[in-house]
C-alpha cells in the first residue's frame, strides 16, 4: 500500500484499505481503482467538487464525468469498469454512513458488442509449446506449459512458489483473485518440464525452499513485463503471427477443454470464476466446433450443402 500518498482523500484511502484487508484484493487490482477514482477527482475539480467531501456528490456529476470519458475517446469497455470502480467506491461510503445518497444507483453501463475470446487451435498451440525444443529456454517453457496445461492466469502462474507444486500428485495450488486458494491439476509435460526447470536452478546451488517457481535473470520474481516478452519470443519462433499472450494460453485452455467434451462446471472450478456466465463466454466456440463437425459428418447435412451448391449454380 505505499503507493498511497499523504493527499489521496480519507474516503479514498479507507475504500483502499478495505479492498486490501477485507476483500483480499491484489495490489494491482488496487492500484486500478485508485486510478480510476483519481480521475473522478480530477473531473469533480472542474465542477468545484472533491472526494474530500464525497457527500455533495450527485448522480449529474457522475454522468457529467461519463460524458466527458466519451467525448475523450475512451473505450466502452474502459468506461464500464470506471463505473464499476465507482459503485464499488459509493457502495463502499453508502455502507458506511460517509454518504447519505448513492450517485450510481441505477446508472447502466453503455451496451458492448459481443467480444469473444481469441485462441489459438490445437495445432497452433501444441506448435507453440513445441517451438523451443531444440535449444530449450526451459523457464519459457515450464511457465507456458503452465500457464496452458492448467489454465491459471498470469498472476496466478508468477505468484506460485516452489511448495505450491506437488510433484508427485501432479498438482498445484494456486491464490486466485480475492485470495481464493484452489488446487488444479497439472498435465504429465507441466510437471516434467517444472521438474527439470528447477532441477537446473537447484544443480546451480539455489535453495528453493519457499521460493518463487519463476525468476528473472536477477533472481528475483519473474514480473509480467518479462513474462510477456519471454512468451511474444516463443510465439514467434513457432510462426505465429496473431498475437499471443499469457491469457491467450488460458482462453485455449478453456476452448479446447470444452471441444473435447469437459464438462462447463468442471472448466468453471478450474479456471476460477466466481460465475458461471464468465466461463460460458467460452461455449460459442465449444458450438462453433460441433457446428462444423456435424456439417461434416452428418449426411442430412452434406445433402443440404449440395442441394445448396446446386441451386446456387442453377442461379
Amino acid at each position: 500500500m505505499s503507493w498511497i500518498n499523504a493527499t489521496i482523500p480519507e474516503a479514498v484511502s479507507n475504500f483502499l484499505l478495505y479492498l486490501d484487508a477485507q476483500r483480499g484484493y491484489s495490489p494491482a487490482t488496487m492500484q486500478a481503482y485508485d486510478t480510476d477514482l483519481q480521475g473522478l477527482e480530477v473531473f469533480l475539480a472542474t465542477r468545484d467538487k472533491s472526494l474530500h467531501a464525497p457527500d455533495t456528490i450527485i448522480r449529474a456529476d457522475i454522468l457529467a464525468f461519463v460524458a466527458d470519458l466519451h467525448r475523450r475517446g475512451m473505450a466502452k469497455t474502459s468506461v464500464c469498469r470506471k463505473l464499476s470502480s465507482l459503485r464499488s467506491f459509493f457502495r463502499f461510503l453508502r455502507k458506511n454512513g460517509v454518504v447519505h445518497q448513492d450517485p450510481c444507483v441505477m446508472l447502466s453501463n453503455p451496451k458492448l458488442p459481443k467480444v469473444h475470446p481469441k485462441v489459438l487451435n490445437v495445432d497452433q498451440t501444441l506448435h507453440l509449446l513445441r517451438a523451443e525444443e531444440g535449444t530449450p529456454d526451459l523457464r519459457s517453457l515450464a511457465l507456458l506449459e503452465v500457464l496452458y496445461g492448467a489454465g491459471l492466469r498470469i498472476s496466478e502462474a508468477l505468484g506460485l512458489n516452489y511448495e505450491d507444486v506437488d510433484f508427485d500428485q501432479g498438482l498445484v495450488r494456486v491464490l486466485g483473485k480475492g485470495r481464493k486458494e484452489r488446487i488444479v491439476p497439472l498435465t504429465d509435460t507441466a510437471v516434467e518440464r517444472l521438474r527439470r526447470y528447477l532441477q537446473d536452478r537447484r544443480a546451480s546451488g539455489a535453495d528453493l525452499r519457499h521460493a518463487p517457481v519463476f525468476l528473472d535473470d536477477r533472481g528475483a520474481r519473474l514480473n509480467r513485463g518479462q513474462a510477456y516478452t519471454m512468451i511474444k519470443k516463443l510465439a514467434k519462433a513457432a510462426g505465429i503471427s496473431a498475437s499471443v499472450s499469457a491469457h491467450t494460453l488460458r482462453h485455449c485452455f478453456a476452448t479446447h477443454m470444452l471441444q473435447a467434451g469437459a464438462d462447463l462446471r468442471g472448466v468453471q472450478e478450474l479456471l476460477g470464476h466466481a460465475c458461471i456466465s464468465t466461463t460460458q463466454r467460452y461455449t460459442h466456440l465449444d458450438l462453433a466446433h460441433i457446428t462444423k463437425v456435424y456439417d461434416a459428418c452428418h449426411p442430412r447435412s452434406q445433402d443440404t450443402n449440395a442441394s445448396t451448391v446446386a441451386r446456387s449454380e442453377k442461379s
